[in-house]
């Protein structure tokens, strides 16, 4: 495993299984992402029941140890923990429930953020990565108003924490979302079965 503190440029984050759709194919389809590259991973599946979902954890988890690769769970804190994942990926709401770092140092602790409140909360608390978003306008969430690089570039500024930039991304806004403060970018479309360069 790579240390800490080195985290990858990209940051998949997995799409809703498909309901008419074998779990064995999502499976299938991130081991795709991670022989192209991709080293850290959300599983972000909402839709599932919880048996599903723990299934795909635990199928998650060995799909990523192949390849060296680290796992958060966009889940409850006990099930990160049950599940033997790298980490946790805490929603705004989960992150602003927290009142101090909910799982040891070693562990990851990622956090979804969309206000300097979030930004400054995360930082506090002592979160590993943040995602800052939606940055551009993105299909998954339609409703969003996108922040934009100049807000996004005030709200990166305010962390010493490493920061993706999230909504809208792809491997061409890489250079971009650096130059705005960004350690690199996470993406659902952009990663999910596609060539991302190593880093």
């Amino acid at each position: 495993m790579e240390p800490m503190t080195r985290l990858p440029l990209t940051y998949l984050i997995t799409p809703e299984p498909p309901r008419n759709e074998p779990l064995d194919a999502f499976i299938e389809q991130l081991d795709c992402a991670l022989r192209s590259g991709v080293r850290l991973v959300q599983l972000r599946a909402k839709t599932v029941t919880p048996e599903q979902y723990a299934w795909l954890a635990e199928k998650s988890v060995a799909c990523c140890r192949r390849y060296d690769a680290r796992l958060v769970l966009n889940a409850s804190l006990g099930e990160a923990e049950t599940l033997r994942a790298d980490g946790v990926h805490l929603t705004s709401t989960r992150l602003m429930a927290c009142r101090r770092r909910p799982l040891p140092h070693g562990q990851l602790v990622s956090a979804a953020c969309h206000d300097d409140r979030q930004v400054k909360h995360a930082t506090e608390m002592g979160a590993d990565l943040l995602t800052i978003s939606p940055v551009l306008p993105t299909a998954t969430h339609t409703s969003a108003v996108p922040l934009g690089w100049s807000r996004f570039r005030g709200l990166a500024a305010l962390t010493s924490v490493p920061v993706y930039a999230l909504g809208g991304m792809s491997l061409g806004t890489v250079a971009e979302a650096r130059e705005a403060g960004a350690h690199g970018i996470a993406a659902i479309r952009a990663f999910w079965g596609g060539a991302v360069e190593r880093s």
